[in-house]
């Protein structure tokens, strides 16, 4: 998880291609991807970059979120389907977020180093409260031709 309102210059962007990331910009709008994994920057109106997607990873070019249900972890797409997360998938959104923090010299804080983050941690195992169904505290659902 990335607790940042840092702001990016030019040349930082420039240099990530550089770094082994696959960069797109559109309209202001920058994508990094590298190990299936991706994050958003755009443009703010004094030409820096804000990051508006944290790291996550992609599944068929879109983000996901990554959710915490006390089982087992998550990805959420937008469209409110669920996956389970695989073991390599949490490695690589590992390696990604260090490669990129290191790139764009973001600290690095000792929770965020211990293992994954998730976007959303919503459960409860006791029956009746708020969580207690994961699934309908996020919306999601299970993914379809399974």
């Amino acid at each position: 998880m990335w607790y940042i309102n840092k702001l990016f210059v030019q040349p930082q962007i420039e240099s990530l291609s550089g770094k082994g990331f696959l960069v797109r910009n559109s309209g202001g709008v920058v994508r990094i991807e590298k190990y299936d994994c991706g994050a958003e920057l755009r443009k703010t109106p004094e030409s820096k970059f804000q990051m508006t997607e944290a790291p996550c990873i992609m599944m068929q070019g879109q983000f996901t979120a990554l959710w915490d249900a006390g089982y087992q972890k998550f990805l959420l797409g937008h469209e409110g389907k669920k996956f389970p997360a695989q073991r390599q998938q949490l490695v690589d959104l590992r390696k990604f977020n260090e490669e990129l923090r290191t790139a764009l010299e973001v600290p690095t804080y000792y929770n965020e180093a211990l293992g994954s983050t998730c976007l959303m941690s919503v459960y409860d195992r006791v029956k009746g409260r708020p969580g207690a169904i994961p699934d309908e505290s996020v919306g999601a659902e299970e993914k379809s031709g399974h």
